[in-house]
This record gives C-alpha cells, sequence and structure tokens, in this order.
C-alpha cells in the first residue's frame, strides 16, 4: 500500500551535509498549518511528509480497520480518475506518493520534482481530500488486508506482540490490531471508509515536514493547496492508558521448533526529563549493536538466541519498554531467566563507566547517517513535530546524548526497570513453560 519510488525520484536522492549544520525553517502557512523546511536548491527535487495525529486509534469499536483499510485506498484513484488513470498520472510526473497507516497516525509522503510540484501537488490533493473509494477498489484492498491479517495468524512474532497488546490493552484501542480483524474488516462499508478519512485527515492535527527546492514562502502556499478541503477539526483521541499486565509468563501454543518472546513493562514518556538517560540505558540493556548486556549475555555467552533487543516504544497513550527474541524450544525457560537476571542486576547495581561510554559513542557515532536524503529529512521534521520536539533537537541532540552520567543513568536504571513486572509472551512450544504461567 505505500507507492514505491519512481526510478526518475531514486536517482536523485542525496545526502544533506552532516545534521549539526542543517539549518530548519519554521514556518506558518497563510492557511494556519504549521511546517518545518530544509531547504536545498541543489537539485529540482522536493520531498514533503504530512503526519496526522491520531490514526487507527480513533477506530470505533464496530469500525475496527477501517482507518487501515480507508489509507490503502487513497492511491486507488481520486475526484474523475479511477485508480489506473491515477496512477498513470502520477507516474507520468516521476512523482513518488506514499499512504501509510499506523496506530497514533496516518503519515503521506510526496517527493516531486520541481517543474512538476503544482501539477504533483494538485493530484496529492486529489487523493487526500477527493478519494473515491469505488466499490472495485475497496474489494481489491480489502482482500489485501485480509491475506495480511490471515498471514499475521500464522506469523509467531506477529501473534505474540497481538496477544501481549490485547492483554495489556483490553477493549482499548491499543488493544486490537490495526488492521482490524477478518470479521471487522469483512463488514466494513463505504460509509465506514468516509467517516475514517473524515476523523482521521483533518487540519487541526497535521504537521509538515519538508526538504528540498523550495523557499519558505513557496512551501506555505503549497500546503495550503494540498489540504485545501480537509475537515478542520478531528474527534478526540482516546484517553492515555496503563498497561494492565503483572509480571508473569503467557504461552500461547503453536507448532513450532522454536518459540518467539516479547516481554516489557511500562516505560517513559518522550518528555520526561528523564528521558535522555533512559535512551542511553536502553543502549546499554539491549540497543543496537553487540554490545547490549542482554546481547552478551544471552546470546554470546550462552548461545539461546540469534538476537535479542529491546526499544523505548514511545506510543502516545502509553509508553513501554519492549524486547524481543527467538529461542528454540528447549533454551525459552533459560532465556528468559536470563532476561529477568540481567534486568534485575541493571535496576539494582546500574552499568559501569565502561559501558556507558560505548554506548554514548555508538549513539552519537550513527546518529549523522541518518540524514541521508531529503525524504528521510521530511520524514525527521514531522517526527520531530508530532512528538513536540525543539526544532534545535537535530543540532543538540549528540550533546544531550553526551551529557548524559553514569549518576543519572543508574539512578533512572533503579525508577525504569521493574523485573518483577517484565511479562513474557512466548509463542511456540517452549519446553519448561506451560500457558497460563
Amino acid at each position: 500500500m505505500i507507492a514505491r519510488f519512481a526510478a526518475a525520484l531514486a536517482a536523485l536522492a542525496f545526502a544533506f551535509p552532516a545534521a549539526a549544520t542543517i539549518e530548519i525553517d519554521q514556518i506558518t502557512s497563510p492557511g494556519g498549518v504549521e511546517a518545518w523546511l530544509v531547504e536545498d536548491d541543489s537539485i529540482p527535487f522536493v520531498a514533503l511528509e504530512f503526519w496526522f495525529v491520531g490514526g487507527s486509534a480513533l477506530d470505533a469499536t464496530d469500525r475496527q480497520g477501517a482507518t487501515y483499510l480507508m489509507t490503502g485506498l487513497l492511491e486507488e484513484g481520486a475526484a474523475d480518475m479511477d485508480a489506473q488513470a491515477f496512477a498513470e498520472e502520477v507516474e507520468g510526473l516521476a512523482a513518488s506518493f506514499g499512504f501509510s497507516s499506523y496506530r497514533d497516525s496516518v503519515v503521506i509522503s510526496a517527493q516531486m520534482l520541481s517543474q512538476n510540484r503544482d501539477e504533483a501537488a494538485d493530484l496529492l490533493r486529489a487523493a487526500m481530500v477527493e478519494p473515491r473509494f469505488d466499490p472495485v477498489a475497496i474489494e481489491r484492498v480489502r482482500g489485501q488486508i485480509l491475506s495480511i491479517i490471515e498471514g499475521n495468524a500464522r506469523d509467531p512474532a506477529d501473534i505474540a506482540s497481538t496477544t501481549y497488546n490485547s492483554m495489556a490493552y483490553g477493549d482499548h484501542p491499543y488493544g486490537r490490531p490495526q488492521e482490524g480483524t477478518a470479521e471487522s474488516v469483512a463488514a466494513l462499508t463505504r460509509d465506514d471508509l468516509i467517516a475514517a478519512h473524515s476523523d482521521t485527515l483533518t487540519r487541526d492535527r497535521v504537521v509538515v515536514g519538508a526538504a528540498g527546492d523550495i523557499t519558505p514562502d513557496e512551501l506555505g502556499l503549497l500546503i495550503d493547496r494540498i489540504l485545501d478541503g480537509l475537515p478542520a477539526e478531528a474527534p478526540e483521541r482516546p484517553e492515555p492508558i496503563t498497561s494492565a499486565l503483572d509480571g508473569g509468563v503467557t504461552v500461547v501454543e503453536f507448532p513450532s521448533p522454536q518459540s518467539v518472546t516479547y516481554f516489557g513493562h511500562a516505560g517513559i514518556e518522550r518528555d520526561d526529563p528523564d528521558f535522555f538517560p533512559a535512551f542511553v540505558l536502553n543502549q546499554v540493556l539491549g540497543g543496537s549493536g553487540f554490545q547490549s548486556r542482554l546481547m552478551e549475555e544471552v546470546r554470546v555467552q550462552r548461545g539461546l538466541t540469534y538476537g535479542i533487543g529491546t526499544y523505548l516504544s514511545l506510543a502516545d497513550l502509553s509508553p513501554g519498554i519492549l524486547g524481543q527474541f527467538s529461542s528454540s524450544n528447549d533454551a525459552v525457560a533459560e532465556a528468559i531467566e536470563v532476561v529477568r537476571a540481567e534486568w534485575a542486576d541493571v535496576s539494582e547495581n546500574g552499568i559501569t563507566q565502561a559501558e556507558l561510554d560505548a554506548a554514548v559513542r555508538y549513539m552519537t557515532g550513527e546518529y549523522p547517517l541518518r540524514f541521508d536524503g531529503n525524504g528521510t529529512i521530511a520524514g525527521i521534521l514531522a517526527a520531530m513535530q508530532s512528538d513536540d520536539m525543539p526544532a534545535d533537537y537535530i543540532v543538540n541532540r549528540n550533546d544531550y546524548i553526551e551529557g548524559v552520567t553514569l549518576e543519572d543513568v543508574n539512578r533512572v536504571a533503579s525508577d525504569l526497570l521493574r523485573p518483577e513486572a517484565l511479562h513474557f509472551v512466548v509463542v511456540g512450544q517452549p519446553q519448561g513453560l506451560s500457558p497460563g504461567n
């Protein structure tokens, strides 16, 4: 459902300078929409990213999966163009559009040549404001989603995360798969899709990131041109929720020689003053690379898995610290005990200065590599606004990381890491564990 970049656009991908030299223009369009821009006229090409806050969490209980299906239909015909005609118009302009639905947002991206900017903007507006929702397209995309749901039901990793979320959040939208269920998707009507469209694509919930060959004044006018006709206001978002899970193990029987384990507990908000110590802490505990505690203890020392990782989930309504690994059925029980032991050790005893230094080197060294093209930068700018981050974050981010002290990390570790609250969902036929443990 996400459009592939046209070959002409892929050839125009370019690298921006290091993050520290990026300059961001913060603008407000004449129509009142906030946007951030990194201007670069070195090639005649611009990328746009529209983030509509709300996402599939806005789906009503009786129309689960509506936002996911609706988003997949935005490129399936608009205004007086059916799906084929719309695709041909986009290809003819060497433009690229992407439409994605997430739990907390709908993200629409566009890349276009400067010489075709107005025509491409009009096409994008048609997709966003005047989608056709033709019956034949609805049934085609509905079939694709039903296939996804069927495949997810056979995927141990998806079963694990879905089970965890269902147990943690119950009837809250976070407790449901964003693509819906086979029953709910089969029951969705065209009216449901129209309602999802008007609920999620609204001017009061959109932030915009842009990068490339466009001036601030031109961007403001272009944004208003694209968004003209969208509803002004969205419905209220669901209330924040705290995970209902306590510590323990849940086993979901699945015929496989390996077990997939998904685990975690409540986390930390992005705007918490202790976020950066927690960010560094996660890197030491289970972050990227082979230097993390869990990778060392679970894989390197004991050979219980090929890989294990954790991350800070910054879900808008319920942040968490989550992780996942796969092990053979005869090893998963031991792996869980090792995870618990490391969680407890870091919580009680903290990390070492050497671990902190290694984490800081890795996190600051890899950061500039993210800024590898205008499409990527536009997405980063939109994401930053969605998270209420300051515009100077890009410049100062590594300073924040380097400013984290060992005392900071170990203090946060004792508060954030709660081994007694860790809940593990194991999908497979694990030995030494039984359903309901």
